[in-house]
């Protein structure tokens, strides 16, 4: 063989002794997740592949609605974790997915810009005030913004506003994020605290664990709690696709009742 021909032979060989087996590829996976989950999922992907040496994960964050879609429409994907059941379940019902099982909770806080006299029990007049920008993110493609719609309706249900009051904060709400056409979270920012620093809202309805995140990077920002007799409790759950790699698998078993619980539980998720 020409001396040419055996060194390009040798570089395909080496190419493909990664790992030390020819002709092996690097395991990994795919996991498609909500984009409140970005801080618990990274690390718990960190800690898994540092507990299982050779692993790659690549994660995908985005609006929980808008990720079903594109898995939907034939994007690769081993796990999917979303920020309500509905959205993993309609996976499980096409049949090419497992069950889903619920693996977080979290709950709504409001998010306040500076200076902004408003407390829980103002909470509810803050927002039917005319002059207030009240923002959230999109239904049906962002479980968020179906939460605060459902919170809309609590509000009218439980007497503290009159008949009608759930259709006038739907019909003010701002759906400033996390749908098709919105813009791109910005890059190393928290989208919300961004929205409420630059005046686009006076107020955004969005989960605690954002609440607590945008304060830290926007330290101006208020966190309102919400009443408990209004506030709605956000199910997280995930499904693996049917024929997922094995480490796939054992990842999402990890965050439903193994060591991913760690990373959800100091992000501030509550237990299933």
């Amino acid at each position: 063989m020409p001396r040419r021909n055996r060194v390009a032979s040798a570089m395909v060989l080496a190419s493909a002794m990664v790992g030390g087996v020819a002709g092996a590829q690097v395991p990994g996976f795919t996991v498609h997740a909500a984009g409140s989950l970005r801080e618990p999922i990274t690390q718990a992907a960190r800690d898994f592949e540092q507990a299982h040496p050779g692993t790659r994960i690549a994660l995908h964050f985005g609006a929980s609605g808008l990720l079903r879609e594109r898995i939907a429409g034939g994007e690769p994907a081993d796990v999917f974790a979303s920020a309500n059941m509905a959205h993993p379940q309609a996976l499980s019902d096409g049949g090419a997915w497992g069950p889903t099982r619920a693996f977080a909770r979290n709950a709504l806080c409001a998010l306040a810009r500076p200076g902004l006299g408003v407390t829980r029990d103002s909470l509810v007049r803050t927002m039917l005030d005319p002059d207030i920008r009240l923002g959230t993110s999109t239904p049906k493609a962002d479980p968020s913004g179906d939460y605060a719609f459902e919170l809309f309706e609590r509000v009218e249900r439980s007497g503290a506003a009159p008949a009608g009051t759930a259709r006038r904060l739907a019909d003010k709400a701002l759906q400033l994020t996390g749908g098709p056409n919105s813009p791109p979270p910005p890059a190393g920012r928290n989208v919300y605290g961004m929205l409420v620093a630059t005046g686009q809202a006076d107020v955004f309805l969005t989960y605690c664990t954002n609440a607590v995140v945008a304060v830290a990077q926007e330290p101006g920002l208020q966190v309102v709690d919400v009443p408990p007799a209004i506030n709605v409790t956000a199910e997280y759950g995930l499904a693996v696709r049917k024929g997922a790699p094995a480490a796939a698998q054992a990842f999402a078993d990890g965050l439903v009742q193994g060591a991913g619980q760690q990373a959800l539980r100091k992000a501030g998720f509550l237990a299933p």
